[in-house]
């Protein structure tokens, strides 16, 4: 993604207090996670900015813990997030816009096609007697490709989620899925029970130190019942 709109109205309300070192490390790190399509680790972040000086490294510390989230092991800002899948979604709809147009030239040259054929069918009948068989072309069209639920959870809870995070602006991805897959394999957790307890408590997603208090407190309660 090699273009985004840039509010200065709304960069400045919510970053104008920031160092000029600062400004610097942000912009930069703006510019290459839209580049990228990607969020980066902390590693990553200081690499992508060319931070070399202590001053340069801690302004990209500054950054990420001041404007985005820590999930997983990754730093992620929910409006790059947002705008990188909305791009997605318009370059499908006019991909699917353009194969369609492609397909209707198509219709018309065979169109044009078929009606020489029939003309040349005619003339060979009239002839011969007889005109050979003609099998109708025929074409594919791709279908778009759609999120997929994870294996072991049921419909109705994918859907409910898919609600919810349309419901907070936070439209869900295939790595966002994955991630939340993985923290709930740490927890000990079904994708599904991770899920449910993310919308009872208005998460967006789900991290297994978030339920940590709530499994070792299962466990216990486990034991006592079992008479030990």
């Amino acid at each position: 993604m090699h273009y985004f709109k840039f509010n200065i109205g709304d960069y400045h309300k919510k970053a104008g207090r920031l160092s000029m070192l600062q400004h610097g490390a942000y912009t930069l790190l703006i510019h290459a996670c839209y580049d990228r399509e990607k969020f980066p680790t902390e590693e990553e972040a200081i690499d992508w900015c060319w931070a070399s000086s202590p001053e340069e490294v801690a302004a990209v510390k500054f950054v990420l813990t001041k404007f985005f989230t820590l999930e997983d092991d990754r730093y992620v800002q929910a409006r790059i997030e947002q705008e990188i899948v909305a791009y997605h979604e318009r370059s499908e709809t006019n991909r699917a816009i353009a194969i369609k147009r492609e397909a209707s030239k198509l219709t018309k040259r065979d169109d044009k096609s078929t009606n020489r054929a029939e003309d040349d069918t005619n003339r060979e009948r009239s002839v011969q007697g007889r005109a050979p068989n003609h099998k109708p072309i025929t074409k594919n069209q791709e279908t778009k490709k759609i999120l997929e639920r994870p294996e072991g959870l049921s419909e109705d809870v994918w859907s409910d989620f898919l609600a919810f995070r349309k419901s907070i602006k936070a439209p869900l991805t295939q790595t966002a899925v994955k991630m939340i897959q993985s923290q709930a394999e740490q927890a000990g957790w079904t994708i599904e029970q991770a899920l449910t307890e993310s919308m009872t408590r208005g998460w967006r997603g789900f991290k297994a130190e978030w339920v940590k208090n709530k499994s070792q407190s299962n466990d216990q309660s486990s034991m006592f019942a079992g008479g030990i």
